[in-house]
């Protein structure tokens, strides 16, 4: 879930409520990144099933909401939560993915991941992962989504069971868990979950650490993984190279200024020693800069063409 956090609570709150006694556990990933995140408080003061943020080797307990805490992913094991502070995925940490992923293991078949409102397309991955063993998809309708990208990308990756608005998504669940309790769950072997389909080397370098990348296709869905472990989808990496690039414009256009203000302030000295010849060298490198500098202020300036940077 990337829920957008409003001075009313969190948007999706009063139309996706869950019943007091809800027979499952609910673990809940929003984009916070590092910073403080208060969900946790707005659902409990919003009322319905009690909230808070998921603490490491804390034992899973149904009709409870476990929400990821600030800069931290966390995943289900054997019955209990992970807290990690692992390679950032899809430039987020916490990430929906590494849950998703957790819980297709841990879970197989009783497994349902549900994908809300977020940009760029954390979650289908691991949304793919939960469908591969046998689990249930879930996507908010786009078309009502504050942001559309994440339903959007899962759509259009996954195989869902259901494309639902909110109001629908809390009945939905009840009838599923109600099947699920007839029957036995089962866990699919569908090998290592970090391992890809296809793998292949790419010119592609990880904006995060800079190491080498390689391209992996997990169904229609093309991410890239570095040596280290940051991994990101296609559409991601563009944004996150985009950020970088700008990052790096900005960086230069500083450069050159403060080389230009060194170069004038050099050939003045020059110029009062009495060294004609060196004065109008320093004063050529100060002119350079400046126009190196007007260059890149047109670049930085530029309405760079992003595909997913559209309004919802």
């Amino acid at each position: 879930m990337d829920a957008k956090i409003t001075p009313q609570g969190v948007n999706i709150a009063s139309d996706f409520t869950l019943p007091a006694r809800f027979p499952v556990p609910v673990i809940a990933v929003v984009h916070v990144g590092s910073g403080p995140s208060v969900l946790p408080s707005i659902l409990n003061d919003l009322g319905g099933l009690p909230a808070s943020h998921a603490r490491h080797g804390a034992a899973l307990e149904a009709g409870h909401v476990y929400i990821a805490p600030p800069d931290r992913h966390v995943l289900v094991v054997d019955g209990y939560l992970e807290l990690t502070h692992g390679p950032r995925e899809n430039w987020a940490r916490p990430a929906i993915d590494p849950l998703f992923r957790s819980a297709a293991e841990a879970y197989g078949t009783s497994a349902i991941g549900v994908v809300l409102t977020g940009r760029l397309n954390d979650g289908s991955a691991g949304l793919y992962e939960i469908k591969r063993r046998g689990g249930i998809a879930i996507v908010q309708e786009p078309s009502e989504a504050e942001a559309p990208s994440m339903p959007e990308s899962a759509l259009l990756n996954v195989d869902v069971d259901y494309r639902l608005p909110i109001a629908e998504m809390a009945g939905v669940l009840l009838e599923l868990l109600k099947d699920m309790a007839a029957k036995p769950s089962c866990r699919k072997n569908a090998g290592d979950l970090k391992m890809a389909e296809i793998t292949t080397p790419t010119a592609q370098t990880c904006p995060e650490c800079g190491g080498a990348m390689a391209k992996e296709q997990l169904g229609k869905m093309t991410r890239f993984r570095c040596h280290i472990g940051h991994v990101m989808s296609a559409e991601v990496l563009a944004a996150t190279q985009l950020e970088k690039l700008a990052a790096d414009l900005a960086a230069a256009q500083r450069s050159l200024n403060e080389r230009a203000a060194l170069a004038r302030s050099l050939a003045a000295k020059q110029e009062a020693q009495g060294n004609a010849e060196t004065a109008a060298q320093w004063q050529a490198a100060g002119m350079q800069a400046e126009k190196l500098e007007e260059a890149v202020r047109q670049m930085v300036k530029t309405d760079w063409i992003h595909p997913e940077e559209r309004e919802p």
